[in-house]
């Protein structure tokens, strides 16, 4: 696992070799997560994002398995440090969908949520959201993961 870090301020930039690194960058940065931060995943099907939500979910100090709630687009996990919300928005057919979940009560709560496939209601996320772009590149290694935090 490397880490190319810019200047304070820019993102900061991981590359992963395999699904446990990855887990680790998750983890690492669910120890860091402050009540009331949003966290924004995006990348492609199959780049790991749930395994990243995994990670972040153990740096929480959650031990209970994690799964992407693709289906139920809300898991709700209260026994870490913070409340996890983990949002799964990929089959939402409209933003109205997320009233239905009553998202502003866990956005603006005191947990943290972190919401696969964030891009899909860009209009009602908050303004301050910490961003995770996981990204593969197959010319460099089936494993290779770039993963930018901003």
């Amino acid at each position: 696992m490397t880490e190319n870090k810019k200047q304070k301020g820019t993102a900061d930039v991981w590359e992963t070799f395999s699904p446990g690194e990855t887990y680790r960058i998750g983890e690492m940065t669910g120890r860091q997560a402050r009540p009331g931060q949003v966290y924004c995943l995006d990348g492609d099907l199959g780049v790991g994002k749930t395994v990243f939500a995994q990670g972040f979910a153990a740096g929480l100090g959650i031990a209970e398995p994690v799964s992407s709630p693709t289906f139920t687009i809300l898991q709700q996990y209260e026994e870490g440090a913070l409340p996890l919300y983990h949002f799964d928005v990929y089959r939402i057919g409209s933003v109205e969908e997320m009233d239905e979940v009553g998202y502003e009560d866990f956005f603006y709560g005191d947990g943290v949520c972190l919401i696969e496939w964030s891009r899909m209601i860009e209009e009602i996320l908050p303004e301050d959201v910490v961003k995770v772009q996981i990204e593969k590149d197959p010319d460099r290694d089936f494993d290779y993961r770039r993963i930018t935090i901003l």
